[in-house]
């Protein structure tokens, strides 16, 4: 980013309550390298680190003529329907009780219209499910057993989405759970138990996965669309619904301005609909990663105190895609990582380092 942008950005950045910490992050993630980004006339597809199959498969429809959100869908088909991912759709880890719950959401930039479904159960490619809830109903969210006769009604087929791999999985989780799950205790016994339970640290026990699959897309016309699916958050409490199927949360696109989808804890995204809020920082003028950095810094600051690290910190992962109209990208994450976003720029399928708001510890 040049001299110019990066002031500007800092000067945005401080109206939102931001730091000298974040400042110094900020340069350390490599802000100063200038945005990731290509020409107006080129299509740009960016997705989370699962998603290189998704970007391949994505932009050689969208080359191919396309509509962006056909492409970005049969993307992440690839993802939902693979069983060795376990994150998402087929083969994605089960709630607490073993029965894997599957949320999506998209939105089609061009008519401004969107669908989801939550807690579906039976489906491989809860995607395509929502595509329909956008297309055939006058709907925009279906949960639960309507989401499921719904999908039924159009012909796809129930099947049982916990493998033998991920049911393994499941059950060395069950037999060592200690206190990592997601029952906390009353306020009263919570404040006697205090410093004996790591509530922030078991959630970032590399057991429970959170990961998603978003992709997000504008074609050579300059329309967006985007699209994000998940198995949630593994092993939780039956019925919860992260951020992935919430329009605003999960996943915003606005045709005029760009697209936003996230991975990570969503919990702390549904508290701050940051999808939006990121969407809206580009609509103000700020370039993706700086849109986005700044919606982490927010979240940051509004973390409750059983969810940080000893040092006041988030003690999660919280990541973000982004793009806008001209083709300009940017991946961010809140704690720097080891994984890479990936994007294809109409010439080459890549993966790319995060921005990030914290440099994680060794």
């Amino acid at each position: 980013m040049n001299s110019l942008n990066r002031r500007g950005f800092l000067r945005a950045a401080g109206a939102l309550g931001v730091g000298s910490l974040f400042s110094r992050s900020a340069e350390a993630a490599g802000l100063s390298q200038g945005v990731q980004g290509v020409g107006p006339s080129r299509p740009v597809i960016i997705s989370s680190p699962n998603g290189l199959p998704a970007t391949e498969r994505a932009m050689a429809m969208i080359q191919d003529g396309s509509d962006p959100l056909d492409a970005v869908v049969a993307g992440v088909n690839i993802v939902e329907e693979n069983p060795n991912d376990h994150s998402v759709g087929y083969g994605g880890l089960p709630n607490e009780d073993g029965v894997v719950e599957l949320d999506s959401c998209l939105m089609h930039g061009p008519t401004n219209r969107g669908g989801a479904v939550a807690s579906l159960r039976g489906i491989k490619t809860p995607s395509k499910v929502a595509k329909l809830v956008m297309e055939r109903t006058d709907h925009v969210l279906l949960v639960g057993e309507g989401a499921l006769r719904f999908a039924k009604a159009h012909g796809f087929e129930e099947v049982n989405l916990l493998t033998d791999e991920a049911r393994e999985i499941w059950l060395k989780w069950k037999e060592n759970l200690s206190d990592r799950d997601d029952w906390l205790p009353p306020k009263e016994l919570a404040e006697e138990l205090k410093g004996t339970i790591d509530s922030a640290a078991a959630r970032r026990s590399p057991g429970r996965l959170t990961g998603t699959i978003n992709c997000n897309a504008v074609d050579t016309n300059g329309n967006i669309a985007g699209v994000t699916t998940t198995s949630g958050l593994a092993y939780k409490i039956p019925g919860r619904v992260g951020d992935s199927p919430i329009i605003g949360a999960g996943l915003y696109v606005d045709n005029e301005v760009g697209a936003c989808g996230s991975t990570g804890r969503g919990e702390a995204n549904l508290l701050n609909l940051s999808s939006f809020l990121i969407v809206e920082n580009m609509r103000n003028g700020m370039g993706p990663e700086e849109a986005g950095l700044a919606a982490l810094k927010r979240i940051a600051e509004k973390t409750e105190p059983r969810l940080r690290d000893g040092k006041g910190r988030p003690a999660y992962q919280l990541s973000f895609y982004v793009l806008n109209k001209r083709g300009e990208y940017g991946g961010v994450a809140m704690w720097s990582s080891e994984r890479q976003y990936a994007v294809h720029d109409g010439v080459k399928n890549q993966s790319k380092d995060f921005a990030y708001l914290y440099k994680s510890e060794a």
